[in-house]
């Protein structure tokens, strides 16, 4: 595993310099402005008082939220309320420097905030407002909140998931949210260069629904040109056999991807049945798609024999794409993961030395890296408004009376003194 203990503020990689505040919230505009933040730009988070909900998901440690630890890191954390005026003032003046802001809100939540991208651009006319959302900025479902799985159904990839004779189940992770971050990342990275072009900014519009249909690629002309209707195919890839996955002796399960006529020729070898190659129903890449059932029973009949170390081998040298289903147990010990970087061990102070994934993908010459695990709500709350907005002590003071603002620093620390001291006096 690498370990990464950078000098905490430390940033590197091809977005040094660049300011990008995130407005975001749970997984989409947050994994969004990580990805950028990984590779070196400077992301101040705005969380509500109450904080992110994704501080509510996924596994805790000592009260410490591990998925915040990675969603969150490399980012400067602050916490305004901005259902208030005052937070919304704060928050307009940290929108005037930016380069990139990135919302999932419902669409019009920043438009009635006085937030919206024509509002901020007449003070900062290269800005660029990645939004995110369920259904879009406009058409008719545009005001439907949305989640994830919610784009997944209303796209399609839901009802092709899982097996035909069950109900569609999910992934176990954000899927569709973290498809979504992708695109409104690489959205961000072409405005920025149009940017440089026309020194103006523009809006990225991506949601949901639409990043998920975009994964239903095969199965939209299927459905024009034939009335074909994607369904439920389990673990195969309809018209693509052998490639599926398959039980091992010892219980495990293998993957084995082996559509291409070259690769079957060798996986016929490989499973001691080489006269399978030139059989009629299995020649051809079309006709063992016709034939998938037999197809997959005779390769589930070879791979029940042995255990999944000794089938990785015999493939792995007869060149057939293949691997067992990984256990994160697994992926822990492995040294493809290890190698790649793709385990950081990181010093936090909550958490003592946690591990995170690592950076995707790699950069030969400018690759960014990881300088701070996604630290508490308004960590960094008294810094950002003291450096970036240039506010007085008695000004911040104030803004953490009023309840603004929240975070943990030297003002607070004072704060929380002095009104210890008022309640011991009141009380003796």
């Amino acid at each position: 595993m690498m370990s990464s203990n950078a000098e905490r503020g430390t940033r590197s990689g091809p977005l040094a310099g660049m300011r990008v505040i995130e407005l975001g919230s749970t997984v989409a505009g947050p994994f969004c402005a990580r990805l950028m933040a990984d590779f070196g730009a400077d992301v101040i988070k705005v969380e509500q008082p109450e904080g992110d909900a994704v501080r509510s998901m996924g596994s805790r440690r000592n009260g410490h939220s591990l998925y915040a630890a990675s969603i969150l890191r490399n980012k400067r954390l602050v916490s305004i309320d901005m259902r208030e005026e005052e937070g919304r003032a704060l928050a307009r003046r940290l929108c005037a420097g930016a380069d990139i802001i990135v919302e999932n809100f419902r669409p019009g939540t920043l438009e009635r905030w006085g937030l919206g991208y024509d509002d901020l651009k007449v003070e900062n006319p290269g800005l660029i407002l990645v939004r995110i959302s369920g259904f879009g900025q406009t058409g008719p479902y545009s005001d439907r909140g949305g989640y994830g799985v919610v784009g997944e159904a209303v796209s399609g990839l839901r009802e092709i998931t899982g097996d035909p004779d069950r109900p569609p189940p999910r992934v176990a992770t954000s899927l569709t949210d973290y498809i979504t971050g992708l695109y409104a990342a690489f959205g961000a990275m072409m405005a920025v260069i149009d940017r440089q072009k026309t020194g103006k900014g523009q809006v990225i519009d991506a949601c949901l629904y639409e990043s998920a249909f975009s994964f239903m690629e095969p199965h939209v002309p299927a459905y024009q040109q034939l009335g074909i209707v994607a369904k439920r195919a389990g673990s195969r890839l309809p018209g693509n056999t052998p490639n599926s996955i398959y039980p091992t002796l010892d219980g495990r399960f293998i993957v084995i991807a082996a559509a291409s006529d070259p690769v079957f020729i060798r996986l016929a070898t490989a499973v001691g049945r080489p006269e399978l190659a030139d059989d009629p129903r299995f020649k051809t890449a079309i006709a063992r798609a016709r034939n998938e059932d037999e197809c997959d029973r005779l390769v589930s009949d070879w791979t029940a024999t042995l255990p999944v170390a000794e089938i990785e081998e015999r493939l792995l040298e007869a060149k057939v794409p293949a691997s067992r289903i990984f256990t994160m147990e697994d992926i822990f010990s492995d040294p493809q993961f290890q190698d790649r970087d793709m385990l950081v061990n990181i010093t936090d102070p909550y958490l003592g030395e946690v591990t995170l994934p690592g950076l995707v993908p790699k950069l030969s010459e400018n690759p960014g890296h990881i300088w701070r695990a996604g630290g508490e709500l308004g960590e960094d709350t008294e810094a950002v408004l003291k450096d970036e907005l240039r506010l007085s002590a008695d000004d911040i003071e104030k803004l953490f009376r009023n309840r603004t603002v929240r975070g943990s620093g030297p003002v607070v620390g004072e704060m929380e003194k002095n009104d210890k001291t008022r309640q011991n006096g009141l009380t003796k």
